[in-house]
């Protein structure tokens, strides 16, 4: 079994289907299907099952999965150390970015640091602060930058922390909140349960939710088109957008405010790039 075979079988085991694995791994299905064959053969096991359009892994097949996952992490491992045994600052960093700070701050981070290490080459997931903490935890990425409070035993680093907002077409009087139509936008779970927080040390009935959409700039547009309001941090904030906007409080003065942390493993920092990059975001700080 090689590289190749475990990435198969860790996209399989990731989207629970044949045809987006193949995809990842920019092959036909039919190239899957007979890979995967051919891993039976070897092992002389059955690896997935089937059940209509939906499929998965044998006991034996979730085995090899996790075998091929914890591979994957070691080699990548390995190529690391050993790019980091030359006198260049080269080889592959792999980042994972809360989409907020992707959108508005990393673009030129990336920059300047390529500008400095020109041999790296940058590896970026960017998703919602929960997606970029699982891949930190499962060791898929070197260096995480997430948005709200997260448990973490290795390296943090406070980078910002900025207020939080309600968003809203005309002013609104807080106390008929209840009443009023909000429109909420994909978030960490961290941050959900601070506006949580917030909201039940005021209110005893729950939000009138009238809308769930994927992304701020949805949100934004619809607050706008005076459908409701929104709750976003500073980072989306901006003048152009005409918009009224209200500082959040709790009830003991203090101000409610997301803070965005980076994360990465202390033993990773041995490998030149990563240090680098560290120190790198540190001093954008």
């Amino acid at each position: 079994m090689n590289e190749k075979d475990c990435l198969m079988l860790h996209y399989i085991a990731e989207e629970k289907n044949l045809t987006r694995a193949a995809n990842l791994l920019y092959i036909t299905p039919p190239a899957l299907t007979y890979r995967l064959q051919q891993l039976e053969k070897e092992f002389g096991v059955s690896l997935l099952m089937r059940h209509g359009r939906s499929i998965e892994f044998t006991p034996e097949g979730r085995y090899l999965a996790n075998y091929a996952k914890k591979a994957l992490v070691e080699m990548r491992k390995t190529r690391d150390h050993l790019l980091n045994m030359g006198s260049e600052v080269q080889g592959m960093l792999r980042i994972g970015v809360s989409r907020a700070v992707a959108l508005y701050k990393l673009p030129p981070i990336l920059r300047n640091f390529l500008k400095l290490y020109p041999k790296v080459e940058i590896n970026v997931n960017t998703g919602i602060s929960d997606d970029v903490f699982k891949s930190l935890r499962d060791e898929e990425i070197h260096v995480a930058i997430v948005r709200g409070n997260y448990t973490w035993s290795e390296r943090s680093v406070l980078i910002k922390e900025e207020n939080v907002y309600i968003i809203s077409k005309e002013q609104l009087d807080l106390e008929h909140l209840p009443n009023i139509p909000r429109i909420n936008y994909k978030s960490s779970s961290g941050f959900i349960e601070q506006i949580n927080n917030w909201w039940y040390e005021r209110f005893t009935e729950p939000p009138l939710i009238s809308m769930q959409v994927d992304n701020f700039e949805i949100c934004r547009e619809m607050v706008k088109n005076e459908l409701g309001y929104a709750i976003i941090p500073q980072i989306f904030l901006h003048p152009d957008d005409q918009l009224h906007t209200t500082e959040m409080v709790y009830k003991n003065g203090q101000v409610f405010s997301l803070k965005t942390w980076m994360l990465y493993r202390e033993s990773s920092t041995q490998v030149a790039i990563i240090d680098k990059f560290v120190n790198h975001i540190r001093a954008q700080y």
